[in-house]
């Protein structure tokens, strides 16, 4: 696949997150006397902005949602923010990925301070050109934006030579919306009948395959 310009999202895509993002949920819910036993059945709020989240799943309010993204930032800070995992293969792929002079780009709803501290811990900072995510304060966290933002930072006019990876229904929507190609992976928090009826243009079943699509080298 002959792209110049490869967007990455980070959570399902590059990093399993979800230790520390459904302990970091389950922290928060406390705060308003609910209980999560089972931090299993909060893998949902893997992909897609916070703020978004709690209004969906929980009905909160915009007071409620800024207290709940409060709370959920005093454990994800601390201790969630690590409680991560690098896919196998992942760095091997940005690696080869680098090596062959591509422009490497992360585009994440996640706040972009905490996008390059997870980059900065997997030692993979140094394959990237540019981090693209979110502000604290909730600003630029649609895909869509975040991408565009991306773009424009890195001076990307055309964006036939660039494509967007993600695994939820966000990063192929955000890309659409921008008139760009994309991957949905299937390793990561979404499915295949999410990313295709998101109107995802390519599918990797999982990062070896990812791998193949673009340096023919299995990773893994």
């Amino acid at each position: 696949m002959e792209k110049a310009h490869i967007l990455f999202d980070l959570d399902g895509t590059i990093t399993d997150p979800k230790e520390g993002i459904t302990k970091s949920v389950q922290y928060s819910l406390k705060n308003f006397g609910i209980i999560v036993d089972d931090a299993d059945t909060l893998t949902h709020f893997i992909g897609p902005p916070l703020r978004d989240s709690y209004k969906k799943y929980y009905g909160f309010s915009d007071a409620e949602t800024e207290t709940a993204v409060a709370k959920y930032r005093e454990y994800f800070s601390e201790k969630g923010i690590f409680e991560n995992t690098l896919y196998s293969g992942m760095d091997i792929l940005l690696k080869n990925l680098h090596d062959a002079g591509k422009q490497l780009i992360i585009a994440t709803s996640k706040p972009t301070i905490y996008a390059k501290q997870i980059l900065e811990y997997f030692k993979i900072d140094l394959y990237f050109d540019f981090v693209s995510g979110s502000e604290l304060d909730g600003r630029r966290s649609k895909k869509s934006e975040v991408i565009q933002y991306a773009l424009d930072n890195m001076n990307i006019s055309s964006t036939e030579k660039a494509i967007m990876i993600g695994d939820r229904e966000h990063d192929i929507i955000g890309a659409n919306e921008i008139g760009m190609d994309n991957i949905g992976v299937l390793y990561g928090y979404g499915n295949l009948q999410e990313l295709t009826d998101a109107g995802v243009t390519y599918i990797a079943k999982s990062v070896c395959h990812l791998s193949e699509l673009f340096t023919q080298i299995a990773t893994c």
